[in-house]
């Protein structure tokens, strides 16, 4: 029998090779200490362009009147005192391309601003702090699986529990929140959006739509899963955008996804999550 032994030179080459691969494995967010994580900022807003896509809505007053304007430009010119390396905002990743063609136009003169809280926070803020681009990192795909079994809504209105499902979604505060941003500056709404408070009443709601089943059907549970499911895709998408320790990345986001990114970049050990208050209460001031 024939024993083959390598070369101590390729032994060598072999032995680097195997360093060099352990060495480029990524490393454990749970590995991470306070010293080599990058530092989060995530900005809850209502949408500003009313698309009224979302489980609840609150109508936005027009973002582009010349008093709006002033009010965003104040409230970007405090968030810019978090000195962002990065921006990144709720727009699918596949419009990567069109988000940077768009804000590069800016750059230069030939893109106007429109309602989206995107532009009119992201990208004003972005410019402002001289960075080369913007990035999406938004996904909000269909689930695997049938669409009977998260559709919550025709399963309550056919099992009576239509009226639930009103109380759950709470139209009339929705009205309200709406009437209440028609007197308050912009600076207000952040601030009133991302307090604690707010975005644990916003939060507990999905725990009511977990409730919507019956039996063996959990048409609820299913779509907040995939809820969740949507929010760690964000994340993961975040942990990529952020590949230094000194990154320091603001989020502009609906406030609804707020609270399960928060507690993602927390509980994983991924970032430094800093509070958006004492910003958000000195854009207040400002707009008074």
């Amino acid at each position: 029998m024939l024993t083959c032994f390598a070369k101590p030179a390729s032994a060598l080459a072999l032995l680097l090779a195997a360093v060099h691969a352990f060495a480029a494995e990524p490393e454990l967010l749970r590995d991470r200490t306070e010293s080599n994580r990058p530092t989060l900022l995530l900005i809850g807003t209502p949408h500003f362009a009313n698309h009224f896509r979302d489980v609840s809505n609150t109508k936005v007053p027009e973002v582009l009147s010349r008093q709006r304007q002033a009010e965003i430009e104040q409230v970007a010119t405090v968030l810019l005192a978090f000195r962002p390396t990065k921006v990144a905002v709720e727009v699918s990743r596949d419009k990567q391309d069109k988000l940077s063609a768009n804000y590069h136009a800016y750059l230069t003169g030939n893109y106007t601003l429109t309602s989206e809280e995107a532009d009119q926070l992201g990208m004003r803020i972005a410019a402002a702090a001289k960075l080369p681009d913007i990035y999406a990192i938004d996904w909000n795909k269909m689930p695997p699986g049938r669409i009977e079994d998260f559709d919550y809504e025709t399963w309550a209105k056919q099992n009576g529990r239509g009226p639930l499902l009103e109380r759950i979604r709470d139209s009339a505060r929705s009205l309200a929140d709406g009437q209440r941003l028609l007197k308050t500056s912009v600076g207000d709404w952040l601030a009133e959006y991302n307090s604690p408070q707010a975005l644990a009443d916003s939060h507990r709601r999905y725990f009511d739509f977990a409730m919507l089943s019956e039996g063996d059907n959990f048409p609820g549970p299913n779509w907040v899963a995939n809820w969740y499911g949507r929010n760690l895709k964000i994340f993961s998408k975040l942990v990529t955008l952020a590949d230094k320790p000194g990154d320091r990345v603001l989020v502009i986001y609906g406030a609804g996804h707020i609270p399960t990114l928060r507690e993602f970049a927390q509980q994983s050990g991924a970032f430094n999550v800093a509070d958006p208050m004492p910003l958000l209460e000195q854009a207040r001031k400002v707009a008074q």
